[in-house]
């Protein structure tokens, strides 16, 4: 009996293949809603489908930015510090709002996608940035492009099992069977 051939993949195939996947499962959570839909909150939490992708779009395109830019000026503050504007936009990226379809939220999200996968075949993965000043960031810490994306990986992944769990509680679909 002979041994198979190993196949040989490049580290950032396998990345990008990681962050479709769960890209994917996300996106199927989706398929097939309204935008009434996508705006329902039906569990305990206050998150919604629309919501969560917007999130997500935002979140990534915000560390795709320091992947290509580094830290932006002035760093972070306490939500007890912030101005109620700021803490209403914030909560806002979390919802879908009224004036907002799923589509548009879908279209940015695509375009984020690609953006992910073109930087992750890219860039340097070994070169680092400072992270901002921020209460939620150790002080002078640094991150790596490798663990930004790395980071994107898991906050999709984190946001999918959400989007799962209020996607059954609307009409019982589950991602994953």
């Amino acid at each position: 009996m002979t041994e198979p051939t190993p196949i040989r993949l490049s580290e950032r195939d396998e990345l990008v293949a990681v962050l479709e996947r769960q890209r994917g499962f996300l996106l199927t959570t989706v398929r097939g809603l309204t935008d009434e839909q996508a705006r329902l909150t039906p569990t305990v939490s206050a998150l919604s489908l629309g919501g969560l992708v917007k999130h997500v779009t935002a979140t990534v395109a915000s560390w795709l930015d320091f992947v290509e830019h580094g830290a932006p000026e002035g760093g972070g503050t306490s939500w007890e510090d912030a101005d109620p504007a700021v803490v209403e936009a914030y909560a806002n990226g979390f919802r879908l709002l009224e004036e907002e379809t799923l589509a548009e939220v879908l279209e940015a999200y695509d375009a984020v996608g690609a953006r992910t996968a073109a930087l992750a075949r890219s860039v340097d993965l070994d070169l680092a940035h400072p992270l901002p000043e921020a209460p939620w960031f150790t002080p002078g810490e640094a991150w790596s492009n490798r663990r930004v994306l790395a980071h994107v990986l898991a906050e999709t992944a984190q946001h999918s099992g959400h989007a799962d769990i209020i996607r059954e509680a609307i009409d019982g679909q589950k991602t994953m069977g």
